[in-house]
């Protein structure tokens, strides 16, 4: 008996134990000669640069830094010396061609933004057409972004989303963008600068109503983060509660717009409506018109002419 208790531990300790030490995962392939890197890199918390992005800034000939001065001290920290190259709006379209013209004679190049995802807002877009066109290899190294943190965080339906990049910095153009969002069902995630996030909150409790959903997030991983979800004019209220959450990056995420009743629109067209056409066609006419649903349309013309009906055959014959 004793034996077989003895078994029966000894069986259990082994299940245990760590596993035998086995071939490291593929963690993706090593840097290729004549290929784009496209790096996301920390939008805030310097660990949050992954060992893979680390390796290929490490193992890449050049980068495409959007600010030098930034990347330079991130490479720095991580001990890396890889040269680099400026690459931003100003003059990405101008020297995208002799960066590709580099790649296709066997050059590795890696893309980077001053944080997060490059393209998300920042520059690289000509750049990775620009390779896309002439046939060179373009590869992702994931990694922060902004926009998805935010979101991830918000509480708000992240199922379907529209990523809309910063608002116009005008006031009148703003507003309109945002009247572009009034019945827009998905959410919307933006981005906003320290000096307008004031304003644009305002703006979205004047154009999209103070109880519409929204998160705004500031300072995403680093020391001064935090983030707000609930009805807009709540949220504008606890930004200007306390003067530094005007500072910093900001992401603001929008709630979808709440599913429109259209019935009774919908009903008062399909009245005129019927005047002139028989009930199928007066229901399909309506709901084009006014995006009601046709079923209910259809049902509500039946019952509008039955209706009319039995009044006509309760009056009394004309004299």
């Amino acid at each position: 008996m004793f034996a077989h208790l003895r078994r029966m531990l000894q069986s259990q300790i082994m299940t245990c134990q760590e596993p035998e030490p086995g071939p490291e995962p593929d963690v993706g392939h090593s840097v290729r000669p004549g290929a784009l890197y496209v790096v996301a890199t920390p939008i805030g918390h310097r660990g949050d640069l992954s060992p893979h992005a680390c390796a290929v800034l490490g193992a890449v000939d050049r980068i495409a830094a959007e600010d030098t001065r930034t990347t330079g001290a991130l490479l720095s920290h991580f001990g890396l010396r890889t040269p680099l190259v400026a690459l931003h709006d100003h003059n990405e379209d101008r020297i995208a061609a002799d960066l590709v013209r580099a790649l296709q004679a066997g050059a590795s190049l890696a893309l980077v933004a001053d944080a997060g995802t490059p393209l998300i807002s920042d520059p690289g877009f000509a750049l990775v057409r620009a390779a896309r066109a002439g046939n060179v290899p373009v590869y992702a190294v994931p990694g922060p972004c902004a926009a998805i943190a935010a979101l991830s965080i918000s509480g708000i339906p992240t199922d379907t989303f529209v990523f809309a990049g910063f608002l116009p910095p005008r006031q009148a153009a703003r507003r309109a963008r945002l009247g572009e969002y009034l019945r827009e069902p998905r959410t919307v995630v933006l981005y906003e600068s320290s000096h307008r996030i004031g304003e644009t909150l305002q703006d979205v409790v004047d154009v999209l109503g103070p109880q519409r959903q929204i998160c705004l997030a500031r300072e995403i991983s680093k020391r001064f983060e935090e983030s707000t979800t609930a009805a807009a004019g709540e949220v504008l209220a606890w930004h200007r509660a306390e003067p530094n959450r005007s500072r910093g990056e900001f992401v603001v995420v929008l709630a979808g717009a709440p599913p429109q009743d259209d019935s009774g629109e919908g009903e008062r067209v399909l009245r005129l409506l019927l005047a002139e056409l028989p009930a199928s066609g007066a229901a399909r006419l309506a709901a084009a018109i006014t995006g009601a649903p046709r079923k209910a349309l259809y049902a509500a013309a039946v019952r509008l002419a039955d209706a009319h009906r039995q009044i006509g055959e309760n009056e009394p014959p004309p004299e």
